[in-house]
């Protein structure tokens, strides 16, 4: 994609963002008691695991949706990387920079990340962000995220396996709109993207404390290819 192609996409993706006040707003209100109705993350431990060792000592992270920092921020920045946490919620960002005082964390929505504020980096970890993105921003945001990567660069990727389209679902007493992909689609739109699949897991999760019903969650080891 040249130059011209990414801004064009970039300014697409701003046109397509929608408010998105209200779930920072449910994450806000749910704070630390997310860690707590989500107290297992083989998974995501795995899948951070296969970043924080596939990258040499001393690289540059982006934690992307990085709620409280654990286990994500705090796993990477204990296996010796740097690490950039960003996510919408101020709430959730407060807990992080006090579970991870190592780390640099910034406020904002994914949006924004396309004029390069924050940098480039040689690693990327996305589990369960995009997931609160309707699904014609995915795309997109899977681009944006190519683009702020090295060449060569990981991206750590979890979605929940589901059919659905900016759905909105009860969590924690609270409202939150998610959207989703069945597994070759998702398979289609990281390719498409421009990334390889260089490992895939996925487990069933049932959250504890919650009204959330059980899930199937994918976790895609990706390379920018």
């Amino acid at each position: 994609m040249s130059g011209d192609d990414q801004r064009d996409d970039y300014d697409g993706y701003a046109r397509l963002g929608l408010d998105r006040s209200g779930q920072a707003e449910a994450f806000d209100a749910i704070g630390d008691r997310y860690d707590e109705a989500f107290p297992h993350k083989e998974g995501q431990l795995a899948s951070g695991a296969w970043l924080a060792g596939a990258l040499p000592p001393g690289s540059r992270i982006l934690d992307l949706g990085c709620g409280t920092g654990l286990p994500t921020a705090r796993q990477l920045v204990d296996a010796g990387h740097t690490v950039v946490g960003y996510d919408l919620s101020p709430g959730m960002l407060d807990l992080a920079r006090a579970n991870v005082p190592e780390a640099a964390f910034h406020e904002g929505d994914l949006a924004a990340l396309r004029d390069g504020r924050l940098g480039t980096f040689d690693g990327a970890a996305a589990f369960f962000a995009l997931l609160m993105l309707p699904r014609p921003e995915i795309p997109h945001a899977l681009r944006m995220l190519h683009a702020l990567l090295r060449p060569g660069g990981l991206l750590a990727l979890s979605m929940v396996e589901a059919d659905v389209d900016d759905y909105a679902i009860p969590f924690l007493g609270h409202t939150i709109r998610v959207s989703g992909y069945l597994r070759d689609e998702l398979r289609e739109v990281v390719r498409e993207a421009g990334f390889e699949i260089a490992g895939e897991s996925s487990l069933a999760y049932a959250p504890a404390s919650t009204d959330v019903p059980p899930e199937i969650q994918i976790f895609l080891n990706l390379r920018r290819a």
